[in-house]
């Protein structure tokens, strides 16, 4: 009887705890909704994701952001940063380091982009290291509840596009996210994007983007010398496969991002603020395949010359359509023999039923085609209704992250985009047209373009931690 009384006692007693934490927890949810409630009633209170108190009357309205990878890019954010609470840094270049610390001074110091994650008082992250860790320190970040802008491109391959994606769209309601996409904010891609809604070239059929770089590696790199005393070279391979020092793999991403285990060439670098013209105007999902042709494939470098095209369906405001990528003097023909392609080293171009855009970063052209070509179908839209201007990029998402949450390039857009310049990469390296589940992230036609949709990593670093 004693011990059935302690039980009952002991139950009650759990419960009332429960029902008081229970509580607490309403009181906070509570709290919490009030407060974004607020926001939208224009109060201008925010809870960042670190659960300090943000906005006009409180006692702070600065981000306490970690820069990781203080060079190169890193230095084009710290202007924009400079207005908030910086207060970690992170590179493997000790040298970087100390400059950045001089503008920074108050801000702790890093070379382990993990370690600086860990940092208790951190509400956001910019990332702008070498493409191979990009995905590693998005999925990282945003596991733990912090906004993040991650220059591109986003992974290095399928898999990781994907892992970043997922991870995103179990957080997007609190988190902001921004690819370094930074052309974006030019009017132009707005203008395009109206000119093809619009139907300025009819029903839009194609579409078409291309890039002229062309950097030549042989190979992987011979062992030369030792690391120097300032960098952290284990740290700067990271997950990638283990290669000898080699100083020429050091100093910016035109050193390294030819080879498959640092980069992803032309589709990383340019490749990803190029396709953006047409990706920005299409509204496309994953596409259903993949096609891919280009020079001899290499073990160590990625492809110079390539093609890539992809079957993408139709959606609530246009058919089927297919989408080409060149690169490296692979062209798409030109439309009338006097318009020279060639002369625009980054461009894009859409075909219509009814005549073509042609365009690059700043300018378009519209050129109607057939004896009916009076552009009399074109109606525009009213000056109301003009897309506005993005803004300043950077800012964008500093204030997105003290806002709503929304910008133009965040992990749904920039994911969705580098898994399918990625996905061109697989089908050329298999050599047939790859036909893609992107609900399952599966090629179902196959075995050997599903093996390379992932990599292995070094022993010690995870994707997911």
């Amino acid at each position: 009887m004693k011990l059935k009384l302690n039980t009952a006692v002991s139950q009650l007693t759990s419960k009332t705890k429960q029902k008081g934490t229970r509580m607490k927890k309403d009181k906070i949810t509570q709290r919490r909704e009030f407060l974004k409630s607020s926001i939208a009633a224009g109060a201008g209170l925010l809870i960042l994701p670190g659960g300090s108190l943000m906005g006009a009357g409180a006692p702070s309205n600065k981000l306490n952001v970690a820069l990781i990878g203080v060079g190169g890019r890193g230095r084009a954010h710290q202007d924009t940063i400079a207005s908030e609470n910086v207060v970690a840094l992170c590179d493997v270049d000790k040298r970087h380091l100390a400059t950045a610390a001089k503008k920074f001074p108050k801000a702790r110091h890093y070379e382990d982009w993990r370690k600086c994650l860990d940092q208790k008082d951190l509400d956001a992250v910019i990332c702008c290291t070498t493409d191979h860790t990009h995905a590693f320190i998005a999925n990282w970040t945003l596991n733990r509840d912090l906004h993040m802008y991650c220059e591109k491109p986003l992974a290095n391959t399928v898999e990781e596009a994907r892992v970043v994606r997922a991870t995103y769209r179990k957080k997007k309601d609190k988190l902001a996210t921004q690819v370094g996409t930074q052309r974006h904010a030019k009017p132009n891609f707005e203008r395009i994007r109206e000119l093809v809604q619009d139907g300025a070239i009819g029903d839009l059929t194609d579409a078409y983007a291309w890039g002229n770089r062309q950097i030549r590696r042989p190979g992987y790199l011979p062992a030369e010398g030792e690391p120097p005393e300032y960098l952290n070279y284990d740290l700067w391979l990271g997950p990638a496969p283990y290669h000898p020092y080699n100083p020429g793999y050091i100093g910016g991403c035109l050193k390294w991002n030819m080879y498959w285990d640092f980069g992803s060439g032309q589709i990383g670098d340019m490749g990803s603020h190029t396709i953006d013209l047409v990706w920005n105007a299409i509204d496309a999902e994953v596409p259903t395949t993949a096609q891919g042709e280009g020079e001899k494939y290499n073990p160590d470098v990625t492809p110079v010359e390539l093609h890539t095209s992809f079957d993408f369906p139709k959606n609530n405001w246009r058919g089927p359509i297919k989408v080409h990528w060149y690169q490296g003097g692979m062209m798409p023909r030109s439309p009338m023999g006097y318009v020279d392609l060639n002369k625009i080293g980054h461009g894009a171009m859409f075909k219509g039923t009814k005549g073509y855009i042609i365009c690059d970063y700043d300018s378009r052209i519209v050129l109607p085609f057939g004896d009916n070509a009076d552009l009399t179908y074109y109606k525009g839209r009213d000056k109301k209704d003009v897309i506005p201007p993005l803004g300043h990029f950077q800012e964008e998402w500093v204030n997105a992250c003290k806002g709503d949450l929304k910008t133009h390039c965040d992990f749904e857009y920039g994911g969705t985009a580098i898994e399918t310049m990625l996905l061109g990469l697989v089908a050329y390296r298999v050599g047939k047209r790859i036909e893609y589940d992107g609900e399952k992230g599966r090629v179902t036609n196959s075995d050997e373009a599903n093996a390379l949709l992932s990599k292995e990593y070094r022993n010690g670093w995870t994707l997911n931690g």
